[in-house]
């Protein structure tokens, strides 16, 4: 079976010891001695002054939100994962939703340019893929208009342009180190910034709002990372030139082996940035194929490969903002098409680059017969069957 989304597994013995540390000093949590080298090393590669580490980067994106102050609007990509719109939401804000660029998938800063009002207060743009947003246009127009700027990073860590890591753009990033992610915490997330008076507001926030012991300043939440989730995290990123490595070349081979296959293309890396290679991500072609990407998704899943339709239909078309937009689809025709084309495919330290060159030959055989491919699943009842399929 290969998954997108299967955890990189670093050295088991490094995290093990680092347990046994945790055990011996009895600091389970509450910026505990390894929280605090976590933080230091992430803010390094990022290339900022402040990391806040927190439990995941949806509370990353809440607290961040809470702290620049935004209120009212915020433009917000739909083409994304639904937590950055609901960290939005659940702050009282109202997302705006804006198109994309169709070669990044990233915010479009013509379509954000022309979205903002007299109600907008703020930019959450997203590093779709880990691909870098259009940063300078974006933090143009922040700065033109007097919006705060947040980037969700969530797909970005050891990403960036090789003059600029991604870290410091913006007011402040948020990285997710979710067990699915390049580098991973278990479970986890990262506010960077450049502004000490906003990481002084987020080092208050992640504990309750506590400034010592039984002082409370702000208002805040439990948003802490763990020791545990941290001693993950630093062994992971032991694990990290390895993983990029890994992952560089299963893209290769991925090139390679989905070139000649008519109606499928594979997402190119612009050559003046640095990547982490994460996501393995193809738009198909319906026309040219024979196969919708639904249809070769559920093919794929029959060969014991979970490919995956992400961000479909795009968070305009998802509860609870179908009902607040109704007509959001007819201003994003970019991110309709985007969400009805993008198949992502497995890849990281459990994938090998033969595995990959097993699973583009067997792309290409299904799409060389396609329409009986199309015609045995419209009579195939297999429980493997995505239920998108089956309904």
């Amino acid at each position: 079976m290969l998954l997108v989304g299967r955890p990189n597994m670093p050295d088991r013995a490094a995290f093990m010891g680092r347990i046994d540390r945790m055990f011996d000093s009895g600091r389970l949590t509450n910026r505990g001695p390894m929280l605090l080298e976590f933080e230091e090393r992430v803010a390094r590669i990022a290339g900022t002054r402040h990391c806040i580490a927190t439990c995941n980067a949806t509370v990353g994106l809440e607290l961040a939100i809470s702290a620049l102050g935004m209120a009212g609007d915020v433009i917000v990509p739909s083409y994304t994962f639904v937590a950055t719109v609901h960290a939005l939401w659940r702050q009282g804000l109202r997302p705006v939703f804006c198109d994309i660029n169709p070669k990044t998938h990233c915010l479009d800063p013509d379509s954000v340019e022309a979205a903002i009002t007299s109600r907008t207060t703020g930019i959450l743009a997203v590093h779709m893929w880990g691909n870098t947003c259009a940063t300078h246009a974006l933090e143009d127009i922040a700065q033109r208009h007097g919006l705060k700027l947040l980037f969700d990073a969530a797909h970005a860590f050891g990403c960036g342009t090789k003059k600029r890591a991604v870290g410091g753009y913006g007011d402040a990033e948020v990285f997710s180190f979710h067990a699915t992610k390049c580098v991973h915490a278990l479970e986890g997330g990262a506010i960077v910034t450049d502004d000490s008076d906003l990481a002084g507001r987020l080092r208050l926030m992640v504990n309750f709002g506590f400034s010592d012991e039984d002082t409370v300043k702000h208002l805040g939440t439990n948003g802490k990372m763990s020791e545990a989730s941290a001693a993950m995290g630093l062994t992971s990123l032991e694990s990290m030139d390895a993983i990029i490595a890994h992952n560089r070349r299963n893209y290769a081979a991925y090139a390679f082996g989905l070139q000649a296959i008519p109606g499928i293309s594979l997402m190119s890396r612009r050559m003046n940035q640095q990547h982490n290679y994460h996501y393995i991500v193809t738009e198909i072609d319906a026309a040219t194929a024979g196969l919708t990407r639904d249809e070769l998704v559920a093919a794929l899943r029959l060969e014991n490969v979970v490919a995956r339709r992400y961000f479909y239909p795009g968070c305009h078309r998802m509860q609870p903002y179908t009902g607040l937009f109704p007509q959001a689809g007819r201003t994003l025709p970019v991110t309709e098409e985007i969400a009805r084309r993008v198949m992502v495919l497995p890849t990281g330290m459990q994938v090998s680059e033969a595995e990959v060159e097993q699973l583009t030959s067997r792309i290409a055989a299904i799409v060389r017969q396609a329409p009986a491919v199309r015609a045995a699943l419209a009579q195939c009842h297999d429980p493997r069957l995505p239920p998108f399929l089956r309904q």
